[in-house]
């Protein structure tokens, strides 16, 4: 273990999908590694951070919220940081944005303090294993979806459609 604090302790970073029933599972997750004495690392936007329900103080110090900046995407109204903010049909832009966070992600992997153990990502970060890799930090995917959904889904892509749909 890489991690300092607690013999065991892990430092853990977690990387929901911008939706919110993606996001909340995240933090339940989050909350629960936290209670076994783990360091988390939630990323996501400002916007959807302020959004979150508050972390229980008895958990506060465990569980750092960490902002990225989604860079400016073609079609992606100013200020639509999940998919709450958005029409159906401007999704696409919204995970093309999303796509832009790798080297944001990448560089907090390889700097983070202290070291990151394991990164917890969702279905959309198809780059996140490649990230991951860089900082030599293994990875698992956690879904929100049941069994029988990735089955009707089919297998997982390594990269998005050129036109940044599913």
């Amino acid at each position: 273990m890489d991690g300092v604090g607690k013999e065991g302790q892990l430092h853990i970073v977690v990387f929901p999908w911008v939706a919110f029933g993606h996001m909340a599972p995240f933090l339940e997750l989050s909350k629960a590694l936290a209670r076994r004495g783990h360091l988390v690392s939630y990323l996501s936007t400002r916007r959807n951070i302020q959004r979150l329900p508050r972390i229980p103080p008895r958990l506060s110090s465990l569980i750092t919220l960490v902002e990225l900046h989604l860079p400016p995407t073609e079609g992606l109204p100013e200020g639509a940081e999940s998919t709450m903010d958005l029409e159906f049909d401007k999704v696409p832009c919204l995970k093309k944005a999303v796509d832009g966070l790798e080297e944001q992600v990448a560089e907090f992997l390889a700097t983070a303090s202290p070291p990151v153990d394991w990164v917890v990502h969702d279905f959309i970060q198809y780059w996140m294993p490649r990230a991951a890799a860089r900082a030599a930090v293994p990875c698992a995917l956690f879904s929100v979806y049941s069994p029988w959904m990735h089955a009707f889904l089919g297998a997982p892509r390594t990269a998005p459609n050129a036109d940044g749909g599913s």
